[in-house]
């Protein structure tokens, strides 16, 4: 199981087994000098912990509990263990993104945890023999072989949402541990499965008047923030042009040339990421250096695609092999990389997880009927606090993938999960997300000179309300008029620019925004690599395709007749999920 997660050479490995208890656990994780030593042990020998992630706890942690006469390694996390021994709620008190195991051999049981998200997943099988469980679906199938069976409801639910629902898995009889899990074991069978947290408690919250809840968010945001700052290892930032890292840069100024920044780029025109991120950079005194997503990219495409789908089992797809190329630039700037992650989501209750119907005919008819549940179980499973949908649900089942692709390269932090900060934010005013942008107004208050610049969807900046009206009706529009000629959604745009103006259009807004470009690359320089993978014999003959649409929305794709471009990630992504984890031997 540990060598099927071993995928870089710069990830350090072990064991440790307890045949009495019947716990076998190991663990894989990227090399971090200043990381605790695992597994971290207490004094007397009875408590044993291991933890993957960050925890970031409140300052000062480690010489409280020395003062009670613990004996805190050195290392990020070193005092966990201890916790575990002062606090009997835990993992409740702990902050961040995580998974792990405590063993406590005193009352002989084991603890397997995640954070409140689910972001760090650890999927499991329950067997008559044993519970079997990983930070990777591929480690159980390599135990398991009979595991590798794709799930007919779990495959209609990814066609229609781009992920698996109800902590299920896209492999039949694995399941992912809920948010929030304590799930606890003794003498290797499963007694308890508990939770420690429930959104429901901050629901209950009562709402702040505006003024005071503005008030509490600022104070905790830049309370909390320097704490996502420290790092024994060296830390970059991704910067982009819009407010979430441009708010963490406004409430914390780091010294100047101490924190290293860097912005995606395309490969057509310089993106309003790229130029706005080096102005923020410039502001604060910070270097900037663009990670061009151009000819190396797509000469190596097929390798990261493919490396794409099997590092996160699926959980994302090749349109995110782009993400993998890049953060591997990234890690050789900083192992850990600060992000703006979850903003949008937590802040604005933003919701890009939705279900819909494929319109081009590729699926069987028989997959049908599970694709069109999909709705409905959505539909049941993303009501109530519109905050609680956007965080909880939609991280644990959507949002968690790209984090495992980034995570297999660098450390990835956001400070927008921080415990209190969600805490206040449950207590907005109840009409708070009507208005504008809250973020805007802080990145004014923390740094008039951050405020000053105008993002990427024309926010902040200079001016009367006439230009800012002006400027985000133009930014959005850009931002529009790109996704569609990406997505070809609506189809009549493309049409249009395609019979009569030559692809002017797509010419003109490729690349405003976006530094990934699949419409074009999947008709030029990637056109081989989808007929290779597509109209092979093996994919058009998955039981649940259409073969002979398979081969017309590649030859209208390619030949530029349509776009087809979601379609051609689904499927490409899919055939890889079958030859790499499915098919493998």
């Amino acid at each position: 199981m540990v060598a099927s997660m071993c995928h870089e050479p710069f990830y350090v490995t072990g064991t440790w087994t307890d045949e009495a208890m019947g716990i076998y656990v190991g663990w894989v994780e990227r090399e971090s000098p200043g990381r605790a030593a695992k597994p971290q042990w207490n004094e007397t020998g009875d408590k044993l912990l291991v933890f993957y992630g960050e925890e970031f706890p409140d300052q000062g942690i480690a010489d409280r509990l020395r003062q009670r006469s613990h004996h805190v390694e050195p290392g990020r996390g070193a005092h966990l263990v201890h916790m575990a021994e002062e606090d009997p709620g835990f993992p409740a008190s702990l902050n961040g993104q995580f998974h792990g195991l405590l063993i406590d051999r005193n009352n002989e049981s084991a603890t397997l945890f995640n954070d409140r998200y689910a972001s760090r997943r650890v999927y499991y099988h329950q067997a008559e023999e044993g519970f079997y469980f990983a930070a990777e679906a591929k480690a159980l199938l390599a135990v398991r072989p009979e595991l590798r069976v794709i799930d007919e409801r779990g495959l209609g639910e990814y066609v229609s949402c781009g992920c698996v629902l109800q902590d299920r898995t896209l492999f039949k009889d694995i399941f992912i541990l809920p948010c929030a899990s304590a799930w606890i074991f003794r003498h290797g069978a499963l007694v308890s499965e508990g939770t420690y947290f429930s959104p429901s408690n901050l629901e209950q919250q009562d709402p702040l008047e505006p003024a005071q809840f503005y008030s509490e968010l600022c104070g905790v945001f830049r309370r909390n923030l320097p704490r996502y700052f420290q790092s024994g290892d060296a830390l970059g930032l991704s910067l982009t042009g819009g407010l979430d890292t441009r708010m963490m840069l406004a409430w914390h100024m780091p010294e100047p040339h101490s924190l290293p920044c860097y912005t995606f780029g395309g490969a057509y025109q310089e993106c309003r990421d790229v130029r706005i991120a080096r102005h923020v950079a410039d502001v604060c005194g910070q270097t900037h250096r663009v990670i061009p997503i151009g000819a190396e990219f797509l000469a190596r495409f097929p390798e990261y695609a493919e490396r794409a789908v099997f590092l996160t089992d699926g959980a994302t797809g090749v349109e995110h092999a782009a993400d993998l190329y890049a953060n591997e630039i990234a890690r050789q700037i900083a192992p850990v990389r600060l992000t703006g992650n979850y903003g949008d989501e937590v802040l604005r209750h933003r919701m890009v997880l939705r279900p819909s119907l494929p319109g081009n005919g590729v699926f069987h008819p028989d997959l049908h009927s599970h694709i069109a549940a999909a709705a409905g179980t959505y539909a049941g499973e993303f009501k109530g606090h519109s905050l609680t949908q956007a965080a909880n649900r939609q991280i644990s089942w959507y949002l968690c993938g790209l984090l495992a692709l980034e995570s297999s390269q660098v450390e990835m932090r956001s400070p927008f999960l921080d415990n209190d900060l969600m805490r206040t934010l449950y207590r907005a005013p109840l009409h708070h997300f009507s208005g504008g942008d809250v973020r805007v107004q802080m990145v004014r208050d923390g740094n008039p000179a951050l405020g000053a610049i105008r993002t990427d969807l024309g926010f902040a900046g200079r001016g009367g309300p006439i230009a800012s009206a002006a400027s985000r009706f133009w930014n959005r529009a850009t931002m529009r008029a790109e996704y569609a000629f990406e997505h070809g959604d609506p189809r009549w745009a493309s049409s249009v620019d395609r019979v009569l103006l030559g692809r002017t259009l797509e010419r003109t807004f490729v690349g405003i925004h976006k530094f990934a470009h699949f419409s074009l690359w999947y008709r030029g320089e990637l056109a081989g690599y989808v007929r290779e993978m597509l109209l092979d014999p093996r994919t058009l003959a998955r039981p649940y395709l259409q073969a002979k649409e398979v081969e017309a929305i590649v030859d209208r794709h390619v030949n530029g007749i349509a776009n087809h471009t979601p379609a051609i990630h689904k499927l490409i992504t899919l055939e890889h999920i079958h030859r790499l984890l499915v098919d493998a031997a």
